[in-house]
């Protein structure tokens, strides 16, 4: 059980608490585990960005405290929530530090780290010269008298405070249900961008009416409403005949959904979030939004972003290329993903997908579930791979799912899996954010502190255990195997079945002629995830397979493109 101040101290960086969720079960298995795990990590790099925001301005230890509060916005009480925890564990926080104890044992001092009876020692960084026992005894003399270890225990967590209880609730709701949370006609589309809105599925146009939404047949060529939110509606003065008919009608009209785990949703922590060198006001400007979409940022993703590029290349997603292929497919897409999906779980909330078989359009649809069907963070992951067998079981389920509910014309396209041996192979000794300033944490450490505490994104490719990385990739390519099985095989009523390797090989060739390193396309917070430039080249490695092999997928180009941004210049954005 722990304290509810123990569990505050981390709560203005909260979103660091959530690396785990990147691979961890969409269903936590183990949740007590998994909590003191979070505490104990996110205790780390709080103190660790305090120790270092001390370090880069040659500040006190109260003054980076007081700083990195000030960088945090008042949106979700960041703000508020940490200088409280400063006037709370600062004290002690201040003392540990200034006697020369690291974060790892100024964590295990005030209880967030706890090393249990018969376990590993978790750390990130390397052990004090002195025993371990020697040194946590002497930081413990240090805080006896402190009042801070005083507060009663119980079982209160951080969304048990009052002021944010609502906001977790709303956070915890939409994790759960993978549908909007503020959406009025409940047509699965919204005016909202996070919480499950726009950012992750079409902006809807009329929130009132649940027969308005994007991706839908037009209603009567919608000549007097946009009913299917992609900007196109009403008659052309001169010949009375309705815009979305003359503009779309034959134009094969199609959306994007793509069934997906982190990767899909674009997973990303900002390293200037940890870094102390590079933090400043604007640091943080994007932390609201990003932890109300779960860490995600959908809106940048390959399948289905609908955003330019913030890391300045050309390539575009998915959805952006299909609708300047054809306008008419305007806020037509959906990301249904989510951080921990595999095909194992899938299920419990595909039934978030929205097409109507009868009043929708045809879709295509992406199966990209690419690593927690052999990732975990068990100690020993092996066990809880997916067996092909039962691999098998779960895509067929899908595939029946989709078959009852996609509109017939639709593509189904089943992505392998990749060879993840590339993460460790290029970043284990490099250093991680939180190891450049003292050239001290590699990605080798990070990866070891996180396999200790059982909740790393993948233990089986973040490990320095070669058999054990060469034991994933062989089970990922038997499941690849598997659905290219399928693909080849099957055959359904309402759509088109497809298989595509997932080559990141292809991928970082392509970076390398550009002049970058393989270790520039993994997000450097996690030392897991693609990053965004990784996922545009994903998408365009895609977009090339299809226009190539299979051309019929993507429909064709409306040639009335233009007079579209003539009469409606954005469509009504996003």
């Amino acid at each position: 059980m722990k304290s509810p101040w123990k569990i505050l101290m981390a709560a203005p960086m909260f979103f660091l608490l959530n690396l785990h969720t990147s691979a961890s079960p969409a269903y936590d298995d183990h949740p007590s585990r998994h909590s003191k795990s979070h505490a104990c990590i996110g205790c780390v790099l709080v103190v660790s960005v305090i120790e270092q925001l001390a370090q880069v301005h040659n500040s006190t230890v109260q003054t980076s405290m007081e700083r990195l509060c000030s960088y945090l916005p008042e949106k979700l009480f960041l703000k508020t929530t940490c200088y409280l925890v400063v006037r709370i564990f600062g004290p002690d926080i201040i003392k540990l530090l200034s006697a020369d104890m690291n974060a790892d044992v100024v964590c295990h001092t005030l209880e967030f780290c706890k090393q249990d009876p018969g376990q590993p020692l978790c750390h990130l960084y390397p052990l004090p010269k002195e025993p371990w026992k020697f040194t946590l005894e002497t930081a413990r003399q240090i805080v006896k008298k402190s009042p801070t270890l005083t507060y009663s225990r119980s079982r209160s967590d951080i969304c048990s405070l009052p002021f944010l209880a609502k906001i977790c609730q709303k956070i915890k709701s939409a994790i759960q249900n993978s549908v909007p949370s503020q959406d009025v006609d409940s047509d699965k589309y919204s005016v909202f961008p996070t919480l499950r809105g726009y950012h992750w599925r079409g902006r809807d146009c009329n929130d009132r009416n649940k027969t308005v939404y994007p991706g839908r047949r037009p209603d009567n060529w919608d000549a007097h409403q946009d009913s299917n939110c992609n900007g196109i509606w009403g008659v052309d003065p001169k010949d009375g005949i309705p815009y979305e008919k003359k503009f779309c009608e034959g134009s094969q009209p199609r959306g994007i959904i793509l069934l997906g785990d982190s990767a899909g949703a674009h997973f990303h922590i900002a390293p200037e979030w940890i870094t102390a060198s590079q933090m400043s006001l604007k640091s943080f400007f994007n932390l609201p939004t990003a932890l109300t979409d779960e860490l995600n940022w959908p809106q940048l993703s390959g399948a289905t972003g609908f955003l330019n590029s913030t890391r300045g290349i050309k390539e575009d997603s998915i959805y952006l290329r299909l609708w300047k292929r054809n306008h008419c497919n305007h806020r037509d897409y959906q990301n249904i993903s989510r951080n921990g999906a595999s095909s194992q779980n899938l299920k419990r909330f595909i039934e978030s997908l929205s097409r109507n078989q009868l009043l929708d359009q045809p879709a295509i649809v992406i199966y990209a579930m690419i690593g927690n069907d052999v990732c975990s963070g068990n100690r020993d992951p092996v066990p809880e791979m997916t067996t092909p067998e039962k691999l098998y079981s779960s895509v067929m389920q899908t595939l029946q799912h989709l078959n009852s509910h996609l509109p017939n014309g639709s593509h189904v396209i089943l992505y392998g899996l990749p060879d993840g041996t590339f993460l460790w192979d290029n970043l284990h000794n490099r250093y991680h954010p939180l190891g450049q300033l003292n050239q001290d944490v590699t990605y080798a450490h990070f990866y070891s502190f996180l396999n200790c505490l059982q909740v790393s994104p993948c233990h089986g490719w973040m490990s320095s255990n070669k058999t054990l990385r060469t034991l994933t990739s062989e089970r990922a390519e038997q499941l690849s195997v598997t659905l290219k099985k399928i693909a080849t095989s099957k055959k359904f009523m309402n759509f088109n079945l497809f298989y595509m390797d997932f080559d990141f090989q292809e991928i970082t060739e392509e970076w390398r002629k550009r002049g970058g390193q393989p270790w520039q396309l993994i997000e450097p917070v996690d030392g897991f995830h693609p990053n965004e430039v990784a996922l545009q080249l994903v998408a365009d490695h895609f977009w090339k397979k299809v226009q190539l092999q299979w051309p019929q997928i993507l429909g064709k180009e409306n040639p009335f493109n233009p007079q579209i941004e003539q009469v409606f210049g954005d469509q009504g954005g996003h």
